[in-house]
């Protein structure tokens, strides 16, 4: 069958799933999950000598459902030396429920292989990993969710963890974690903090053990059951670079000064408008402008949202911006903020994104700028799978942001490497055409037919204004039209939008 969207989901996928019909059209109901009630005594220690201890105190069985973060990223050394310990143990069948999953998993596909592993939800996947499991490898597809996608699945009971390892920079004896003090700092733990407060057992592991209170804390003592000191949780390297990469490439320079004289044109750019960038050099160079601009009209910035990066935190310091919110950190600068500047505020995911609670943050944004591998002429976004179909990144924030935003800029290259970034089709849906507002590549932009306003508006500007299918058709006369990707009919993922619906599916490539 074809959901809104006039994608092909599969019979068997759409009599078990909900099928997408829109943004916001999907009927909610029923009540937060909850864990076990358990009980720590007057005494007790929660301190333990391992992470095989801590694997065999949690009770995990055969069947059960685990789950990590990514904060630690490209550096993360937790989630393979927990899987290799697993395997070890003989325990088999495990849902792995990570927030996201990296190039430095690529061990994890020996625990599919041997049956530690059979089912995978996560918010993206790199690397060998992604490219085994695009040749499918896992018998049962993968389910992509957004960031705000797995904070709803985790508190309405979609997903239901089982033991969560949450690695943290720095505990106390009792559990009390955060990311901003340590060996080892990755900043705000945001999207640790909804395992921690709906898994049923809560291992924190940690290479710098503090004294007692470890605050202000990302995680609380009483949602920890176990702690457990090893010798390195990751290697900072990894985690986050020293500075934010500013681009000297003209193309993306030229993205980002089109992106600012859209956004300094628009009804939002005033004092007390929200935003939210991404960390491409376009993006970059945006925040960049937009902060001379700024400066020139006296305007302030209410809040900065989402990962954040060096230039949010100087314009927080400058006064530019009144507030941060933070659900993760992207380098040193962002993350060494947290624990300095009050304004500086450590979120959940489920805070930030989560789009069945009473009010999350990107419902309260003006302006966001994301990133691209491909826009269709429907202004569909696509930004998981690659040009040869492939697996290659993370649905991330992208649909969370789109949809909460009232102004969504999308920006692109025009052509990357000798492929079109406009297309007819893309290949994989992340977020629908309908939240995004204006495609901004090198050469011009295009704005989506829904929002009238703006077309009027721009088309008296010095911006160059094209139809998404006259952006499409330039493309193609630069490169040409790429061969067409071929695909089996077995399904290696489902992408879930953040409602809990499917959006599209991913097949395996031929």
């Amino acid at each position: 069958m074809k959901n809104n969207l006039g994608r092909d989901i599969p019979e068997q996928i759409a009599g078990n799933y909900k099928i997408y019909q829109g943004p916001f059209e999907q009927a909610i109901e029923g009540r937060k999950s909850s864990p076990k009630i358990i009980r720590v005594k007057p005494g007790e220690s929660k301190l333990l000598a391992s992470l095989e201890d801590a694997v065999i105190k949690s009770g995990l069985k055969d069947g059960m459902t685990i789950s990590f973060h990514h904060h630690f990223r490209s550096g993360d050394y937790i989630i393979n030396n927990i899987m290799d310990i697993i395997a070890k143990l003989g325990i088999k069948n495990l849902t792995l429920a990570s927030s996201s999953l990296t190039s430095i998993h690529a061990p994890l596909i020996k625990h599919i292989k041997n049956g530690v592993i059979k089912k995978i939800t996560s918010s993206g996947l790199r690397g060998e990993l992604a490219e085994e499991i695009s040749k499918g490898l896992m018998e049962e597809p993968v389910i992509i969710r957004s960031h705000g996608g797995r904070a709803r699945a985790i508190e309405s009971g979609d997903i239901k963890i089982d033991v969560a390892f949450l690695g943290a920079s720095s505990s106390d004896e009792y559990g009390n974690a955060n990311g901003s003090n340590g060996n080892a700092i990755c900043g705000p733990l945001g999207y640790a903090k909804i395992d921690a407060e709906y898994a049923d057992k809560v291992i924190i592991i940690t290479d710098s053990i503090v004294d007692y209170p470890n605050m202000p804390a990302s995680i609380l003592q009483i949602n920890v059951d176990y702690v457990v000191k090893v010798n390195e949780i990751g290697d900072s390297k990894g985690i986050a670079s020293g500075a934010t990469r500013f681009t000297k490439n003209p193309k993306e320079l030229l993205i980002a000064d089109y992106a600012s004289k859209v956004i300094v044109g628009s009804e939002y750019f005033k004092d007390g408008f929200s935003f939210q960038t991404g960390t491409g050099g376009s993006s970059l160079a945006v925040t960049r402008f937009l902060r001379n601009e700024m400066i020139k009209q006296d305007i302030k910035g209410s809040f900065a949202l989402g990962g954040i990066t060096k230039p949010m935190v100087e314009m927080l310091e400058e006064g530019l911006i009144n507030n941060i919110f933070d659900v993760q950190s992207f380098d040193l600068v962002a993350a060494n903020s947290v624990s300095k500047n009050e304004r500086h505020h450590e979120i959940s995911s489920s805070f930030y994104a989560n789009p069945h609670n009473k009010g999350s943050a990107v419902n309260k944004l003006d302006i966001v700028i994301l990133s691209a591998l491909e826009v269709d002429t429907n202004f569909n976004v696509n930004v998981i799978t690659g040009s040869d179909g492939v697996i290659r990144g993370a649905s991330g924030g992208h649909c969370d942001a789109a949809a909460g935003s009232k102004l969504t800029l999308i920006v692109a290259p025009l052509v990357r490497g000798r492929i079109p970034t406009i297309v007819n089709k893309v290949n994989t849906v992340i977020t629908p055409g309908e939240t995004i507002d204006v495609v901004i590549t090198e050469i011009g932009i295009a704005i989506n037919p829904k929002r009238q306003d703006l077309i009027e508006q721009y088309k008296k500007s010095d911006i160059p204004v094209y139809t998404i299918e006259e952006l499409k058709d330039k493309a193609i006369e630069i490169v040409g039209n790429p061969e067409k990707i071929q695909y089996e009919d077995k399904v290696v993922a489902l992408v879930e939008y953040r409602d809990g619906s499917i959006i599209d599916v991913i097949r395996k490539v031929k």
